[in-house]
């Protein structure tokens, strides 16, 4: 395997891929001085300062003594020819390209492409609608070099996954900052959510929804323990328990399956370029425009009384009184001669009210296609931080989900600026750290708020800012080192014990999906359960002892795998859910019990790491054996 990268993606994919999955990684890193760090910005306030001091040096107390994180490193400016042959890539399984520029890695990709056809190639792309063409065109090189697609050293045929770190961690973070949300997967038509439940009194048993997907470490209420990982030892939390562990699971808390239907009305993915009739005035206008009228009705309704004239003409002969166009009445009765000076003063009082009515509908149409301004009442919403890559993603995420957003973006160029302009989400335009900004936002009557900005003091900032304005406040920060995110969620949690507190690396939740992709798995998400990660992902049925001629009941293993939805293959076939010469996916438990698993079919199984890098290595072996 081979990685190539400029930041902490590709150090964290590499020690995926070694430490889980055990495979020979060689590493291509740009020199020392070359690498794309976060920023780090001059200034700090006290506050964010002192607990950044504090947060670095628990992270150099514990983190002295990793090892490598691959077999091999080079360090090279650019992928070029000569260092991907360096490297290896004309003899290995896989290589991932994971530069924080697009245009590197699609060079890169294609250079690889030509070196080996049959290598198994997955990019880090954030323009999906690129991505798509560029893996087509990439596997179809690879048909036409090999005649066909050919499987590659692992058995597993060549091909092209496009993936973007923004996209993959944007359902978590989006998911975290909502009650009842926690985590989401979307699968085959099929929305489920993982949900954190409270540990039960003692005696009760855990409510298991659909299933229980991990027992919470025994520590997670404990304001001062520790966020459980792999090596937090029995107190660590348990992914993909068996039944007996979660009756006997008492006082921890839990992360159910739940299966997501909405009711709601469907937010359309573009809004409207004119607005509807009604939002081109204001209230005020509205009832002044209604009075004229009503008084224009009146006038001629008088004016048919007095005169006797038909009703078509007395309105006739009252608009032309209005717009002063008529001739003059003074030859006329009293009556008539008084509605007409009636009419020409209400025509004075309708100049003005025209005119305000063409400016401020000019006004309406301006401000369609500007920023907007969070509103005035506005409350229970979700304060966003940043509009870069993740901000963008995770603004399209909660929007998609009818969830009232406010944003707060420094640069008026950012790249998720135009997205936030076509949502018609309010946006704040400074420096976070700046004062009045976040109070512009309505942080005081936010629901969440969420730190995405690519600074960690700045994000570290607006939270403790936000704390100090609610202390129950709902914070998710993005941080850029998974270390430092673990140190800050201790720290914060243990100041705020009542407030729930989430810290996020966006490499953290992406190298596990990365890492599946090289070894030619679909990983369809990726929960964070406290430090640890549990994978969702589609695997086929062919090839998997554990999983052919099993049913769901008998395939399931403790602490490795799970199945959760069947997409049968077409044909009507007994005790199967799918419809005649089509696919239909389930959930199993929708399926009868003797339903036995079938080498044609495809599932969806909840995974460990290592559980699946254990499936797959057996895949793997087989398919060389044979």
């Amino acid at each position: 395997m081979v990685v190539c990268g400029d930041d902490g993606l590709a150090h964290r994919l590499a020690a995926e891929l070694r430490g889980v999955y055990r495979e020979q990684v060689t590493l291509v890193v740009p020199p020392s001085g070359r690498r794309v760090r976060q920023p780090v910005v001059g200034r700090a306030r006290a506050a964010s300062a002192a607990l950044l001091d504090m947060v670095n040096a628990a992270v150099n107390r514990s983190g002295g003594g990793e090892g490598a994180v691959a077999d091999r490193e080079l360090e090279a400016a650019e992928p070029t020819e000569d260092v991907l042959a360096e490297a290896g890539v004309d003899r290995a399984a896989a290589l991932a390209l994971v530069y924080d520029d697009d245009e590197t890695n699609i060079r890169a990709a294609l250079t690889a492409r030509r070196l080996n056809p049959r290598l198994r190639l997955v990019l880090r792309l954030y323009n999906r609608r690129l991505g798509q063409h560029i893996a087509a065109l990439l596997d179809q090189s690879a048909a036409l070099a090999g005649g066909g697609r050919q499987p590659g050293p692992d058995g597993v045929e060549a091909s092209t996954t496009v993936l973007s770190d923004a996209d993959t961690a944007a359902p978590a973070l989006a998911a975290t900052a909502l009650v009842g949300t926690s985590k989401i997967v979307e699968t085959d038509g099929l929305l489920l959510r993982a949900v954190e439940r409270q540990p039960p009194r003692p005696g009760e048993v855990a409510d298991p929804g659909l299933c229980t997907l991990a027992l919470l470490s025994a520590t997670s209420n404990d304001p001062a323990g520790s966020d459980g990982s792999e090596g937090s030892g029995e107190l660590a939390p348990q992914l993909l328990p068996d039944a007996a562990a979660v009756e006997a699971a008492t006082g921890r808390g839990t992360v159910v399956l739940e299966q997501v239907s909405y009711s709601g009305p469907p937010l359309p993915a573009v809004r409207a370029a004119v607005p509807p009739f009604g939002s081109l005035f204001s209230r005020r206008l509205r009832w002044s425009l209604a009075g004229l009228g009503a008084c224009v009705v009146a006038l001629a309704v008088a004016l048919m009384v007095v005169t006797g004239d038909h009703p078509l003409h007395a309105t006739y002969v009252t608009l032309l009184d209005l717009f002063a166009i008529n001739e003059p009445a003074h030859n006329n009765d009293d009556g008539r001669q008084v509605l007409q000076l009636l009419s020409g003063f209400v025509g004075l009082l309708l100049l003005p009210v025209l005119l305000a009515a063409v400016l401020e509908a000019l006004g309406t149409f301006r401000s369609a296609s500007s920023l907007r301004k969070p509103a005035r009442g506005l409350g229970g919403h979700v304060v966003l931080l940043g509009l870069g890559k993740i901000g963008t993603r995770v603004l399209t995420r909660l929007r998609e989900m009818d969830i009232p957003v406010v944003c707060v973006e420094g640069d008026p160029e950012a790249r998720g600026i135009a997205t936030a302009r076509r949502l018609r989400v309010p946006v704040v335009l400074g420096d976070v750290t700046q004062e009045g900004v976040l109070e512009a936002a309505k942080i005081h009557r936010a629901h969440s708020l969420l730190a995405l900005t690519s600074v960690d003091t700045t994000n570290l900032e607006a939270v403790l800012y936000g704390r100090s304005v609610r202390p129950d406040l709902r914070v998710v920060l993005r941080l850029y080192d998974d270390d430092f995110a673990t140190a800050v969620y201790r720290t914060l949690r243990a100041a705020h014990p009542s407030a729930l507190t989430r810290s996020r690396s966006v490499t953290h939740l992406a190298a596990p999906a990365f890492a599946g992709a090289m070894m030619g798995r679909q990983i369809l998400g990726a929960i964070p359960v406290e430090r640890r990660v549990l994978l969702f992902a589609a695997v086929r049925v062919a090839g998997h002892p554990q999983l052919e001629g099993r049913t769901v009941k008998d395939a399931f293993r403790a602490g490795a795998w799970r199945v959760l939805a069947l997409e049968v293959s077409g044909g009507e076939r007994e005790g199967a859910p799918g419809a005649q010469g089509g696919r239909e996916s389930r959930l199993v438990w929708e399926l009868p019990e003797t339903y036995v698993l079938r080498a044609e079919d495809r599932v969806v199984l909840a995974a460990t790491r290592r559980g699946l890098a254990e499936l797959l290595g057996r895949r793997a072996r087989q398919v060389s054996a044979t």
